[in-house]
Formats: structure tokens, C-alpha cells, sequence
């Protein structure tokens, strides 16, 4: 974790006011403040290690244009996106002024009080650039002009900051299309840092996803399997996860807007299938298949081992405006109510007990925490909850999280924290206000003498460190 308290970022920052619990919460803090850091799901882009001289380039390449929570924000209050620098499909003129589009940001950066992005922001501004003045307004160029000078430093490349974020290992999150280039040059530059891969088929089992016949063709391509069945996709899909398995990966990790499983007969998958293939399945094709397919992603995990992560309940691209502009991933998509209980029946009792299966379940419904993914991870060996996630990922979500789940899960059926971003420079405070939350949450039960110093000790470390790493098999 990194050296450095500056007036900006105090050491007891965000614990409860009340002395005792605050106290307790700084003594356990300070037992795993400096732990190394597990980021075992994420999705920085795996070039910028590949090459040891990359550049992040400007503050606002940086910091505004890659990370939705910052620009949907502005959006919301009605700063066009174009004013940000954000391309549109059809080749609209944008603004490209790095430093106009920084000023805009600070203008509208009182915007962010009292949220997640305001805090992480904060924290990324004192602790990593050592910044201590305050984004304001009228500050605004005098910051840029600080980061600009940082940003062209050699101990702000990647990889550097790789070894004094103290991260022990980072996962990227790659199609199941990827060559994995990127991967084999980091392989085979001897560098020390651990770059893995994590295998995301989504493009290519969802075959509603626009162009999915060009993403099986790419399937095909880079199997060595020509694809023009069933059977042959799924022999692809296999060869695709071994390859990932080669290069280091640990886990999968699958979008849907639900959790339904449901297994087909060979011959209905086959049919679902070649009516894809000619482009006439329906939606209620896509959906059938889509299910299917989590079976079968389970199946292959319950064979190879790799820990099989769900990230359900997303209504993606809500404003088709925005989406039709710009394209996905544009701060457009909105959390919808979800149901795993009965959805995840079939898949649960064919592989909740198996000793080689881990599911890792996250939500976007905090209503299910304590109603249904608690006791269902109280219960399965093969099933973990994952980290609050997206919208939640928050002090507040994170404190509910625990408040929810821990009294039927437990602290040990959850599996940690992992960081679940593009914006790579933040990664450090992202897992430094997690264990602020954690070390607050057991300082409270201590207060309250619901376990005693001991164990939060151990629990704390748990949260960490151990639970991830054990979790992800890392």
C-alpha cells in the first residue's frame, strides 16, 4: 500500500465518530493497511503492461474519459458528452482540448460530494500524485498541470506503479476471442509482476450480442476450430478456456441480465444454435440458450477447475439515445430486480457440493443480500458471494453488505474485495476504503463485545487478503 499521509487524506479518515469504535477500527487497520494486494477481477487493459514504456498519456486520458462513473455524473446534469472528449459512433466533432475538458470536470466536480468517485478521487489525488490542493474550479489547471508532470515521470509507467501499489497479482478480463498477445509479451519480457487473464465468453454463448456471427468466426479463428455446429462451438469454447488456463487464468466471469440456468438436450442447443447461425433465433432463443450455456460454463468449470464468477441483473444500455451515440458501456445501464433462489436450483443441485466448483455470485439487487444469497452461500460448498458491486461499491454499500449477509454467511463465505475497474491509478484507495469499511464493520461488533479483539484481528486480515486469494485459487 502507499507510504504517504498527506492533511488532505488523515489515517483515521471515514471510521465511526465515536472513540472507542474509531480507535479499534485504526488498531486493526494498521494490521492490514500495507497487506499486498489480490485484485483477482478487474478490467485494466492488459497492454499497458505489455509494454514497459507505456504512457497513460493526459490527466484527462487518465482519470475522465475511460471511468463512466465520473462522466454519467456530468451527464446527469445535463454537460454534454461530447464537451468530455467521449467519441461518438458516426465521427461527430468532440472536444479534444485535454485541459478544456479537465476544466469542465472541475466545474462540475462539487457534483461528486459524498459519493464513492468523490472519495476514490480524492484519495487518488493525495496519496498517488501527492496533490494536496483541493480540485476546485479556479485550481483546476494548476492540478493538471502537477499530474501532467507526474505522468511523464518514469515512476509513473505501469509497471512501476504495479510494484508500489504492492499488488501481488492483477486478472484482466479477456474474451474468449483474445489472442492472449498481450499477454505472452508480458510472459516473456521476465518482468516480475502477475498479469492473468480471466475468460469472459459472453460475446460469443449470448447470441443476441450484436455482431455474435463475426465473434464466432473470430472463435473459429482463433481455436483452430471451425465452428458450424453445435458440438464444434463447444469443442472451441473448451479449447479457448485450456489456453486461458495455460497462460495463468484462475476463473470465468459471465454477464447476463438474469441468473437463469436451464440445461438443453444436445439436440435443442443444436437447433437454437443453427437458427442462429442463420440468423432467425429469436429472443426467447437467446434467452433458452443463454441459460443453457451458464450450465454448461459450470460444467466445464466443475472439469477444469477455473472459479466460475456470475455478474447478473443489469438492464445494459437503458437510454438508446446515448447508446446508439456512442455505444456500450456509456453509464446507460441500470440495475433491475433479480431472483437467484429459483433460478440457480438446477445448477446448485447438480454442482453446489462438487469439491471442484466454485461459483463467486454478485448482485446488483441489494434486496436478495439476506433474503436469498446469504442463506444459499450458507449452504453450498461450491458458492461464495461476491464483493458489493458497481452502484454499491461505497462505504454505505459496503457496510450494508456485511451488516446483510454476515449473520447467516459469515464473513468466510464472501470472498474478499477485488477492485472491478478500468481506472487502474485508483486501484490502491479502492482497496484501502475496503478495509476501512471491513476494519469500522469489526470494530463495531468489538465495541458492542460481539467477538473480541482476536478474532477481528483475524477476520480483518481475512477481508484483506486471505479470502480473495483463496477464493480466486491465487
Amino acid at each position: 500500500m502507499i507510504q504517504h499521509w498527506s492533511a488532505s487524506a488523515p489515517e483515521d479518515r471515514y471510521f465511526d465518530p465515536n472513540p472507542e469504535q474509531k480507535q479499534i477500527a485504526l488498531e486493526l487497520y494498521r494490521q492490514v493497511a500495507d497487506l499486498p494486494l489480490i485484485c483477482p477481477h478487474g478490467h485494466v487493459d492488459p497492454k499497458v503492461f505489455a509494454d514497459p514504456d507505456y504512457s497513460f498519456g493526459t490527466p484527462t486520458d487518465l482519470i475522465i474519459i475511460p471511468d463512466h462513473y465520473v462522466f454519467r455524473m456530468l451527464y446527469s446534469q445535463g454537460v454534454p458528452m461530447e464537451s468530455l472528449g467521449l467519441k461518438t459512433l458516426d465521427g461527430t466533432l468532440v472536444e479534444e482540448d485535454p485541459r478544456k475538458i479537465w476544466q469542465t470536470f472541475a466545474d462540475y466536480f462539487y457534483l461528486f460530494g459524498g459519493t464513492p468517485t468523490g472519495m476514490w478521487l480524492r484519495d487518488e489525488l493525495a496519496l498517488v500524485f501527492d496533490i494536496e490542493t483541493k480540485l476546485t474550479p479556479e485550481s483546476a489547471q494548476e492540478i493538471y498541470d502537477a499530474l501532467e508532470e507526474k505522468l511523464g515521470e518514469p515512476g509513473f509507467r505501469p509497471r512501476r506503479l504495479y510494484e508500489r501499489f504492492n499488488i501481488e497479482v492483477l486478472t484482466t478480463t479477456d474474451p474468449a476471442t483474445s489472442t492472449l498477445a498481450d499477454h505472452q509479451e508480458i510472459k516473456d519480457s521476465g518482468w516480475s509482476g502477475r498479469i492473468l487473464p480471466t475468460f469472459r465468453p459472453d460475446a460469443v454463448v449470448n447470441i443476441n450480442t450484436p455482431r455474435w456471427r463475426f465473434n464466432v468466426d473470430a472463435l473459429s479463428e482463433v481455436s483452430g476450430v471451425d465452428v458450424e455446429h453445435y458440438a464444434s462451438f463447444i469443442e472451441a469454447l473448451e479449447q479457448r478456456r485450456d489456453a486461458f488456463k495455460r497462460m495463468g487464468a484462475t476463473a470465468t466471469d459471465h454477464s447476463a441480465f438474469s441468473p437463469r440456468m436451464q440445461s438443453l438436450s444436445e439436440r435443442e442447443a443444436e437447433a437454437i444454435f443453427g437458427r442462429a447461425l442463420r440468423g432467425q433465433a429469436t429472443v426467447e432463443d437467446a434467452e433458452l440458450f443463454t441459460a443453457h450455456m451458464l450450465m454448461e460454463m459450470a460444467r466445464m468449470s466443475a472439469d477444469d477447475g477455473l472459479v466460475m464468477q456470475i455478474h447478473p441483473g443489469s438492464f445494459r444500455g437503458h437510454n438508446e439515445a446515448v447508446q446508439a451515440r456512442y455505444g456500450p458501456d456509456m453509464g446507460g445501464d441500470i440495475p433491475v430486480a433479480t431472483e437467484y433462489t429459483r433460478n440457480l436450483h438446477a445448477l446448485l443441485n447438480r454442482f453446489g457440493s462438487e469439491p471442484n466448483f466454485t461459483l463467486i455470485l454478485f448482485t446488483l439487487d441489494e434486496t436478495t443480500f439476506s433474503r436469498e444469497l446469504a442463506p444459499l452461500a450458507g449452504h453450498y460448498p461450491s458458492l461464495r458471494i461476491g464483493p458489493p458491486w458497481w452502484f454499491y461499491d461505497s462505504w454505505n454499500g459496503m457496510t450494508r453488505f456485511r451488516e446483510y449477509v454476515s449473520e447467516t454467511a459469515g464473513l468466510y463465505n464472501t470472498v474478499g474485495f477485488n477492485d472491478d475497474t478500468r481506472a487502474y491509478a485508483s486501484i490502491p484507495v479502492r482497496h484501502d476504503l475496503a478495509r476501512r469499511v471491513d476494519c469500522n464493520w469489526l470494530a463495531n461488533l468489538v465495541v458492542r463485545k460481539v467477538i473480541d479483539l482476536y478474532d477481528a484481528a483475524e477476520m480483518a486480515h481475512a477481508a484483506a487478503y486471505d479470502l480473495a486469494k483463496a477464493a480466486y485459487r491465487l
